[in-house]
């Protein structure tokens, strides 16, 4: 393969909707949900099948936190670089994306632990629907050392910590941009190593590892060096082929890897190349289908652990009082994990998208509305 397969001397293609980016928020999201719901049925997928359905809490929320960093990056980039977009527009914009959703679905599981308590159907588990627990991850501040936030809709600790990056996200662009891409590309790789190793000299524990009350200082890490592939991604050109074949043997390496253990630092370089590979390969032939599912991957990233808790927490008592078997169990496992998808999907329909329309309507009208004497307000969709 010639030379020019990688060079800074060709185009790179643009962030597209509908292609490869797009699916593997999809395939994640689903994942998350199996990885969630894995421990629910007759017996756990990780005793039944493999142990990476365990741990694939930690794959997945590397995925989910790089691929975030690289898509903000090349999304955002260049709006905010030249400043056309300020920092307190672009952190107002993904507040609202993400709080909205968050703060219905965990008004929903208190709505929902309160009626069932009414009607002396109390949790099986009740320390993790502890009050005091509630107002941190409803402030989603959990991530920042505040204490609270265990159990209740715990996932949401990601999300928390992804508003901490927000923040931050403006200040660390700038001086990403200043850099060339293979440089940048070696800063963020040494930020994470460093991090990681601070955390073992000084813990005694990698940084993925963090208790989720710092899960802020555990994302931060991997956000930076989502955004330094997208510096990488959009200065260096990859050959379609090539890049369909690092993302092929990038995807092969890691499900070996997990075959065998963790491997956290193989498997984050395999995730990275994946995620490269790509962003580098052209959308020439968007998929509508690809990217409704990537559009409806938040909806399912957000509701599926309170689908878990109101399906499980009906579906065992049905089991204890009526002596199910094994195998009808497994029936009503694997119809839980279709409500998920069925309920993130409604969920996006009736509510999620209608009230995105209506938030993004205000920020236009904000933008479009000129501020006394100083000229129009800077545009928030850049």
């Amino acid at each position: 393969m010639a030379w020019t397969a990688i060079s800074t001397r060709n185009e790179t293609p643009p962030i597209a909707r509908g292609g490869w980016l797009d699916a593997l928020r999809f395939i994640v999201a689903s994942l998350i949900i199996l990885h969630h719901f894995q421990a629910a049925g007759p017996h756990p997928l990780a005793e039944l099948v493999h142990p990476v359905f365990e741990r694939g809490g930690f794959l997945l929320t590397n995925f989910f936190l790089i691929d975030s960093g690289y898509v903000l990056m090349r999304v955002y980039g260049s709006a905010i670089g030249s400043g056309r977009m300020g920092a307190g527009d672009f952190f107002a914009k993904r507040v609202l994306r993400v709080y909205p959703a968050h703060l219905i679905m965990g008004l929903g599981l208190v709505a929902l632990v309160v009626v069932s308590g009414a009607f002396g159907l109390a949790p099986r588990n009740p320390e993790w629907f502890r009050w005091d627990q509630l107002p941190a991850q409803l402030l989603l501040v959990q991530s920042f050392g505040i204490p609270g936030g265990l159990g209740w809709n715990a996932p949401s600790w990601s999300v928390s910590a992804l508003i901490g990056c927000y923040l931050a996200f403006p200040w660390i662009l700038r001086g990403l941009l200043r850099l060339g891409p293979w440089h940048a590309l070696a800063i963020v790789v040494g930020v994470y190593l460093l991090a990681n190793a601070l955390t073992w000299l000084l813990l005694d524990y990698p940084v993925y590892q963090m208790p989720l009350t710092y899960g802020f200082l555990r994302a931060l890490p991997l956000f930076v060096l989502g955004m330094g592939l997208a510096v990488f991604s959009e200065r260096v050109f990859v050959a379609p082929k090539l890049a369909a074949w690092i993302g092929i043997g990038a995807a092969v390496a890691l499900a070996i890897v997990q075959a065998f253990d963790k491997h956290a630092l193989i498997s984050l370089t395999l995730i990275s190349l994946i995620i490269l590979a790509a962003g580098a390969v052209p959308v020439t032939r968007p998929s509508k289908w690809v990217e409704k599912a990537a559009v409806v991957s938040f909806a399912m990233f957000i509701t599926n652990e309170v689908v878990r808790i109101a399906w499980f927490g009906v579906a065992n008592v049905a089991i204890a009082r009526l002596g199910l078997s094994e195998p009808v169990q497994w029936v009503i496992w694997g119809l839980g994990v279709a409500a998920a998808f069925i309920f993130a999907w409604v969920f996006h329909v009736l509510i999620d998208d209608p009230l995105q329309t209506r938030i993004k309507a205000w920020l236009n009208r904000r933008r479009s509305r000129p501020a006394v004497g100083v000229g129009p307000v800077v545009s928030l969709e850049g």
